[in-house]
């Protein structure tokens, strides 16, 4: 059994070792690893607690009118 936890258990003395020694590194590792779980946590929290509704999407294309074109005529156009 100790064998499953002793990996962690030098995770936890390393970063122990650089918040003592090197905090650049500590904290760069730190945030790294709180950026992804803040990436899925936070938009769920925002919708259920918040009332957060996401804005409407913006449209890819032009409508088109209902009527027939007119040939363009004009800027050298022949």
């Amino acid at each position: 059994m100790a064998s499953l936890v002793s990996p962690f258990r030098r995770t936890c003395r390393y970063l122990q070792y650089l918040a003592h020694e090197q905090p650049v590194i500590f904290w760069s590792c730190l945030l790294g690893t709180a950026g992804p779980v803040l990436a899925f946590t936070v938009p769920s929290i925002r919708q259920k607690y918040f009332g957060y509704v996401p804005a409407e999407r913006v449209p890819t294309t032009y409508p088109l009118p209902k009527r027939p074109r007119r040939p363009v005529q004009g800027y050298e156009d022949e």
